[in-house]
């Protein structure tokens, strides 16, 4: 079963998987000052030792103003020569072992927290229209809600323009480094998943109305940052499952990957979630719960995908915890690369140690891990974002426990 994990895959850019497992984007959360510091290097240098196909970054923000996290890396303008250096060190280790890295870039939108980013502490956050976020029905949730995201203001041109060039800005900065690529995040409620879907966009102008008009700001992204990085350039991007809330209907979903396949894009990353819906994260079943040609949380979409556009290069990420059920993904063509968040973070060196390893079997080459539960007191509020949230902090105490030379642990189980 490992020769066809093994196996590589291309993108139209000419970039090279040299297999299809892929380290999935995870949260750091140690950045120094919005930089990439030692930390970053020595997290970076152990996943690329890991003879993965390919890294993906955590969230690096591109805009100083409208952040997700202030603990996460993020694009300045104007970048100073001691701050390329940094860049330019954190994929040098992660590439030194030749693992192609890709850098995730997103926006916050409505997802931005009060105090974070530099904005004045009474200044909304930004979205195509202003919906609020929900958190859940629960009084607690209510208030949760309108304390910590509160209401977010309705982008004007001007706004759209600048969110334009923050991301070709960011892109040009990861090409300058020497990172391979970039992937931008239009998933997991984040600002371009709120233009994408029509629950958030509520506008009439050029960027709503239609599945269409609610795609151009991904579109108008894509060919500003094609104009300025070589054609070599890795670009991809991360949408949404259509059956958590990405587009209304599977049909207008389906519509608006055509439009940005059209685009040319290297490759499209499938996941789902958001602050509203939070899928992920809450029902990260054992696999032995799932088949094998089921294991994967999106499979069902990616092959909906595949059959309406059959050469995109697709990766699934989400819930593959087993060898077989990966090789049964490849195999019945849902899927050409493997996406790996949580078990990439316990065992980064998940591929050479144990899935490419022909001397594990595979009923050995099993990475389930345990969901990471709140105390009583998160159980008793009921609230899913602080579940997920104890579960976040978990695995981001992991990755800091490799960025300074320590192995991770494992959940423990309940």
């Amino acid at each position: 079963m490992t020769s066809l994990l093994n196996s590589k895959v291309e993108t139209p850019c000419g970039l090279v998987f040299p297999n299809r497992l892929v380290k999935a984007a995870m949260g750091e959360g140690m950045a120094d000052a919005s930089e990439p510091g030692d930390k970053y290097v020595q997290a970076y240098s152990t996943w690329g030792e890991g003879t993965w196909g390919g890294l993906l970054t955590g969230n690096v923000e591109v805009s100083v103003k409208y952040r997700g996290s202030n603990e996460s890396v993020g694009y300045r303008p104007s970048p100073s020569a001691a701050t390329r250096q940094k860049w330019t060190r954190w994929a040098l280790a992660s590439q030194k072992d030749g693992t192609p890295t890709i850098v995730q870039l997103v926006h916050p939108g409505r997802q931005c927290p009060v105090k974070s980013g530099e904005r004045g502490f009474f200044e909304p956050s930004i979205s195509p229209s202003a919906v609020p976020l929900k958190l859940g029905d629960g009084i607690l949730e209510r208030v949760l809600s309108k304390l910590v995201f509160g209401t977010p203001r309705e982008m004007a041109q001007q706004d759209i323009d600048q969110l334009v060039q923050e991301f070709v800005g960011a892109a040009k900065l990861c090409h300058e480094a020497g990172f391979k690529g970039v992937e931008l995040h239009g998933a997991h409620g984040y600002l371009l998943s709120q233009f994408l879907s029509p629950k958030t966009n509520l506008r009439t102008d050029a960027y709503g109305g239609t599945a269409a008009k609610r795609t151009k700001i991904v579109i108008d992204i894509i060919r500003a940052i094609r104009k300025e990085v070589p054609a070599s350039f890795c670009v991809g991007i991360k949408l949404n499952s259509a059956d958590v809330g990405g587009s209304e209907s599977l049909e207008e979903s389906l519509e608006q990957v055509g439009l940005i396949v059209k685009e040319q894009v290297d490759f499209l990353e499938i996941s789902g979630g958001s602050y509203e819906n939070l899928r992920v994260p809450a029902s990260d079943k054992p696999a032995e719960n799932r088949s094998a040609k089921r294991e994967a949380f999106f499979i069902d979409y990616a092959i909906a995908v595949r059959a309406r556009y059959p050469k995109v290069i697709l990766m699934v990420t989400g819930g593959f915890r087993s060898r077989a059920g990966m090789v049964a993904a490849l195999e019945s063509n849902a899927c050409d690369l493997i996406g790996l968040g949580r078990p990439a973070v316990i065992f980064p060196h998940l591929p050479k140690d144990v899935l490419l390893n022909q001397d594990v079997e595979d009923k050995d080459a099993v990475t389930d891990l345990p969901i990471v539960q709140g105390g009583w007191l998160v159980r008793k509020l009921a609230i899913k974002l602080l579940n997920v949230g104890v579960d976040t902090v978990y695995y981001v105490g992991q990755i800091r426990r490799m960025a300074i030379g320590q192995t991770p642990v494992p959940p423990p189980k309940a």
